[in-house]
């Protein structure tokens, strides 16, 4: 490989090394961030207005996308806006308006909304496109830092993302600005979220992947224990009988049934202890003496995250599946909900 020199150009020059700053001043910097970013949200709220109302209703009756579009800092804004939008019954995508420019406001039709960012909301890139969208007949919505400003003026509703000042000591890079206009975003989806009625279902349909998805989507009749897998035994079977059945299904219980598998009880664990706190022989004892005769149950349609709640409230490690007849169906034990990765 030919040295930097070889091809006649010099060596990248050495960044100085950074002067040594105090902690106090480091955490003092910090500090005056937050609260400036603190402070910029909380302006936001006193300035929520009937424009807000009008962006979400126009929104609402988009028959479309919301096309969500913005430069630089704004732009990565403005994906995450289209992301959050997108998760949460509001179908929305991002267009860099630079690309625009050049082919992909082809993605854009008639029944679409154009949800435009741009802090000055002077940024050449998106005033470049807009006579385009005005041609389509585009509804748009701005959200800018300037009420006065082009982009403000040629949208149909401009929602106020103004901030006192920048958190950045020059007051040059976006910091509280991006933060307020994110948190707009925010509250946009969130209010659409509740007008349409957005379930926790629904949400599930387009996060089927990883932990949230398994959360959502997985019930009780996908991971839960049958057949042959559960322990039972019969009123009459001793205590040391039992433990072997409790061993062998590796569940730490056992359900007590009768000749038609209906569940009279259960015997965990911890029943044996407190069962050998008595003083006496108790091996030959009949499960009938011993079991607890309601034992928890869930529905085998319920939710998988629905069983692990109930389980941390009543500090369980498994719930029984029962039949309308109270026939037992299955077992849902705690390592079931683990390696489902609910847990």
């Amino acid at each position: 490989m030919r040295k930097t020199e070889d091809l006649g150009l010099s060596p990248p020059a050495r960044r100085p090394a950074a002067p040594a700053v105090a902690a106090a001043e480091l955490l003092a910097t910090a500090a005056e961030t937050l609260r400036l970013e603190t402070a910029a949200l909380a302006a936001l709220v006193e300035r929520l207005d009937e424009s807000f109302v009008a962006a979400c209703q126009r929104l609402l009756d988009c028959r479309g996308r919301i096309v969500v579009t913005g430069m630089g800092k704004s732009g990565i804004i403005g994906k995450k806006i289209a992301a959050t939008l997108a998760s949460t019954g509001s179908p929305a995508l991002f267009l860099h308006p630079a690309e625009g420019s050049h082919g992909d406001l082809g993605m854009l039709t008639r029944d679409d909304v154009l949800l435009a960012l741009s802090y000055s909301g002077e940024t050449a890139e998106l005033l470049a496109i807009l006579p385009v969208v005005k041609r389509l007949g585009v509804p748009l919505i701005a959200m800018t830092g300037r009420p006065q400003s082009t982009l403000a003026r040629l949208a149909e509703v401009h929602l106020d993302c103004r901030v006192e000042r920048e958190a950045c000591p020059l007051n040059l890079a976006p910091t509280a600005s991006t933060t307020a206009t994110l948190a707009m975003g925010d509250a946009l989806a969130m209010a659409l979220l509740r007008a349409r009625g957005f379930t926790a279902d629904d949400f599930a349909l387009s996060h089927p992947g990883g932990a949230l998805g398994r959360r959502l989507l997985l019930r009780v009749q996908d991971l839960m224990r049958r057949g042959a897998d559960l322990p039972r035994v019969c009123p009459q079977t001793p205590l040391r009988e039992a433990i072997l059945e409790m061993s062998g299904k590796g569940l730490g219980m056992t359900t007590v049934v009768d000749e038609a598998d209906r569940v009279l009880g259960i015997f965990t664990d911890g029943d044996l202890r407190r069962a050998l706190t008595r003083g006496q022989e108790i091996w030959d004892l009949p499960m009938a003496e011993l079991c607890h005769p309601r034992p928890r149950h869930i529905a085998a349609t319920a939710l998988a995250a629905e069983a692990l709640a109930q389980m941390e409230a009543e500090r369980i490690n498994a719930l029984l599946i029962l039949g309308d007849d109270g026939q037992l169906e299955g077992i849902l034990a705690m390592h079931d909900l683990l390696r489902a990765g609910i847990v």
